[in-house]
């Protein structure tokens, strides 16, 4: 049985499970737990924020959500499109977050894997930076010249 399918069996579909899934598959970017929770409750869903956090715990570990941390170092969580494991580049300022093609980077994984003789590896990759709308120096952002004022 492939780690998928153990996934599939051990899933209990519960109304509120399937909310937190509709509520990350329907949103535009990265969530935390908590933002995903207040967005529940705000729409009457009766859900506890253990049981979201239960919840993403379930669906990173089956594949089903791509993770990050923001500057503060919390999780974020975005459901993962069908094709597949993505890397982003993301936004300090802003949270925004854009995929990247990381060829090199599976790439890399696999030819690590393979020289020291590992099975099942897995990685994380995190890009940050600032994005252009975000940058100092920018008019109308902090930091930025005189001369652009």
């Amino acid at each position: 049985m492939t780690t998928h399918e153990t996934s599939r069996a051990e899933w209990r579909a519960t109304p509120q499970r399937a909310a937190v899934l509709r509520a990350l598959h329907v949103r535009d970017g990265f969530a935390s737990a908590q933002t995903l929770h207040a967005a529940l409750v705000a729409d009457g869903v009766p859900v506890g924020l253990s049981t979201v956090y239960r919840t993403l715990r379930f669906l990173e570990a089956a594949g089903h959500v791509d993770v990050v941390r923001d500057r503060e170092g919390e999780r974020l969580y975005r459901f993962r499109s069908a094709d597949g494991h993505r890397h982003y580049l993301l936004c300090r300022e802003c949270g925004l977050s854009l995929a990247v093609d990381a060829g090199d980077v599976e790439r890399w994984a696999v030819r690590i894997a393979r020289d020291t003789g590992f099975h099942a590896v897995d990685h994380t990759v995190e890009l940050t930076g600032v994005c252009a709308r975000c940058r100092p120096g920018r008019p109308g952002r902090p930091g930025r010249r005189p001369e652009e004022a």
